[in-house]
């Protein structure tokens, strides 16, 4: 998810040790698995939030923490490739997230006075965790960024489409394909560039 250990712009090249090439290999693998684990579980809350709006809500306040975590140990794995300082990132990525927390618990706070229904706060929720997620790929990489960007759409195909759920299904299968497209192109162009 990070350009530092993505495999682009001669990062496989010989001056590179072996070791350190497998470990950037295995590392976005496993980067990738997360990006298609939030994706999904984000589809499962597309899906609580159709079916019991009261009980949706109580999914996207969880999944804020499910985001953090995940995003800390995303930065933990990009600290084994680069001279990052993990202390470093967790403190940055910890206030990250716990502003988005104090946010999100605004918006509880509003559902909970009567200003929003279940429906909205939601919603908010879910716009709330998408713009944290964007900027939090500004950090991590183009990846959590473009989910960010996929949790907005959601939200605004959910307030706009009756069938929601195919078309946010349809919209995550196009942004799970264009990834590993885009990582096929960079990964051939990055190989043939060093021939």
């Amino acid at each position: 998810m990070n350009d530092n250990i993505d495999l682009d712009d001669n990062k496989l090249d010989d001056s590179v040790p072996e070791n350190q090439k497998y470990l950037s290999l295995r590392y976005f693998g496993l980067e990738q698995a997360i990006f298609i684990l939030l994706v999904f579980l984000s589809l499962i809350g597309i899906a609580i939030t159709d079916f019991n709006p009261h009980d949706g809500y109580g999914y996207w306040l969880f999944m804020v923490l499910v985001f953090s975590m995940l995003s800390i140990f995303v930065s933990w794995l990009q600290t084994k490739t680069s001279e990052n300082n993990f202390g470093e990132i967790v403190k940055a990525q910890g206030l990250h997230w716990l502003h988005t927390l104090l946010v999100v618990g605004a918006a509880s706070l509003l559902n909970k006075s009567g200003q929003l229904t279940d429906m909205s706060a939601s919603l908010v929720i879910l716009l709330i965790l998408a713009l944290a997620t964007m900027l939090d790929g500004i950090r991590i990489g183009w990846q959590f960024s473009l989910l960010g960007f996929f949790l907005a759409t959601c939200a605004i195909i959910v307030a706009y489409f009756e069938h929601f759920i195919r078309i946010s299904i349809s919209l995550a299968v196009l942004v799970i394909f264009c990834t590993f497209l885009w990582e096929y192109w960079r990964r051939k162009y990055s190989t043939d560039d060093e021939n």
